[in-house]
Order: structure tokens, then sequence, then C-alpha cells
């Protein structure tokens, strides 16, 4: 049984304009939620690439032959599709949020609210658990981590507590840095640890470079008239999309041609960004943060 309530799916099958004998990416298979409204709208001989590393995804594979699911991250999407013999693909979705599965599963680390060890890993077969970054980071790369990824605004005086306390007692689990984290809360204390916990996960998971690496091969694989659609949860991680969407790179450069003609790889689907209503943010309290981001490939 499906765990995931798909976010802004109305506007998110929209803007994959499904056609029946297509062929789609699901790089975020998750629950299974989204891939369920791809299933509905595809064909017979239409087809469904999922991508998710999380074991757990495994337990929400429905049984349908149109689905291919690649037990790996989707920064391998353009080789994975090439093992199948997938070339191009006509609409890709992405949706970057962690399940509410994945945050109540108390073993996992991902929140404060459970004590456990400060795991964190989407693939638990990577070694660089959240425990290793708070026990070897330098205090400066503590700082980046809690104040790029995190928008944590005292991370500075966090990043040197943890490096002080942890030479007189290593950081195993949630209660550990709970100990040291909480007397340098400001503001609501939900919000500010919510922030470093999400800044440790993004970290572990190399959230940032999967994600560059992932636009950039949609790029690649998508055909003109293709969808590009990605729901981000994070100023940096919408930035990234919006860079993509904007001029074909993760930076951001608009480039031209020797005739100074710009490079416009997509056309938006949405003018701006598109944001869940009230009624879905209070159903689904998860959502509060999406923002969707949607392109049609344009010829090159």
């Amino acid at each position: 049984m499906s765990y995931h309530h798909p976010v802004l799916a109305g506007k998110c099958i929209e803007a994959l304009s499904i056609k029946k004998d297509g062929i789609y990416v699901d790089a975020t298979f998750g629950g299974g939620g989204h891939s369920r409204l791809i299933l509905e709208e595809l064909g017979t001989n239409g087809r469904l690439y999922a991508f998710d590393q999380d074991d757990d995804a495994l337990r929400n594979l429905p049984d349908d032959a149109r689905l291919i699911f690649n037990h790996h991250n989707f920064r391998y999407l353009k080789q994975f599709l090439r093992l199948h013999g997938v070339r191009q693909v006509d609409g890709i979705l992405a949706d970057l949020g962690v399940s509410s599965h994945q945050l109540n599963e108390a073993g996992r680390g991902f929140s404060f609210r459970f004590e456990a060890a400060l795991d964190m890993r989407m693939n638990r077969q990577q070694e660089k658990t959240a425990a290793d970054i708070l026990n070897t980071y330098t205090a400066a790369d503590l700082q980046r981590v809690f104040g790029e990824y995190g928008e944590v605004r005292n991370s500075r005086t966090l990043a040197q507590r943890i490096v002080e306390q942890r030479d007189v007692k290593p950081v195993r689990n949630t209660a550990d840095f709970l100990l040291i984290a909480e007397p340098l809360i400001r503001g609501q204390r939900n919000r500010y640890l919510a922030q470093v916990f999400q800044a440790l996960r993004i970290e572990v998971n190399d959230e940032m470079g999967a994600l560059k690496e992932f636009l950039e091969a949609s790029l690649d694989v998508l055909r003109p008239g293709g969808s590009l659609v990605v729901l981000s949860y994070h100023s940096v991680e919408d930035r990234i999309v919006k860079n993509i969407l904007k001029s074909g790179n993760t930076e951001g450069v608009v480039k031209s041609d020797f005739f100074g003609k710009i490079n416009r790889p997509f056309t938006l689907v949405y003018k701006g960004v598109v944001t869940p209503s009230q009624e879905e943010m209070e159903g689904n309290p998860r959502s509060r943060s999406a923002k969707l981001r949607a392109g049609i490939r344009n010829n090159d």
C-alpha cells in the first residue's frame, strides 16, 4: 500500500501532457503516488521507468508490466535508460521531497522526534552517515553545510559547539546531537531543528550533486516536445531547477551562439513557480514548501 500522498498531483500530470504510447520517467519513485497517476494515463504500449535508491521503495511497486524499476539514484538516469535500450523519453518527473514514511521511520535518523542512530542514508550501501559528518567535518565545513543547506542563522556557533563537544563525547545518535543543539536554538524549536536535520540529510546523500547530474542527463534524454517536471522543497534546489530551465545548465549562465542567438532549451509550462493551495497544505502539511517548475524541451 502506498504511503505517499503525491504533491501537486494534478499540476504534475497536466505538465507531463502524457501520450498513451509514450515513454516516461518517475525519477523519485518513493511511495509510488506519482507513478500510479502516470500509469493511469498510459496505454498498453506506454512505458514508465522509475528510479529510487531507497530499499523502502521496493515495497510499493505495483504489479504492472509497463513499469520498469531501477533501484538506483536518479543521477544515473542516462546510463540505466541506455541499459534498457532507451535513448529518448517523452517526459520526466522528479519529486525531490523526503517521504512522510522516511521521516516517520524512527530507525533511519531523519527526524529529531525519535531517538535513533544518526544515519540518514537513502542508499544504505554507502558508508558515510550523518554521525560521520558530525564527528569528522571541520568547523568551517559544518558551518557551510548548516548555512547553505539549512539556512541556519547561527550556523557558525552551532558548528563550533559540535566540534568542541565531540571531543568530550562522540555524536552517535539524535539524543547526543540534541544535547548540543538545544541550547543554541533560535526562534521556533521545530523549525530550527528541521532546518538542521535537513542540512545533514542533504550532505549525507550528496543531494545537490545528484540533482545537478540528473538535470543535465534530462537534457540529453528528453525528446523535443518532452516535459521536465520538478518539485523542489529547498531554495538551493529550486534555484538549480530554475537555472536548468532558463539556461540549460545548473549555474544559470545564459549562452548564445556565434550569431548572438540565445540558447533556450525549454519553454516554460507555467509562468514562474506553482505552489500548493491552502487546502492541500492543510491536508498534507509536508507540501507546504513545495515549488513546482516545468518546461517543454525545445529543438536544439
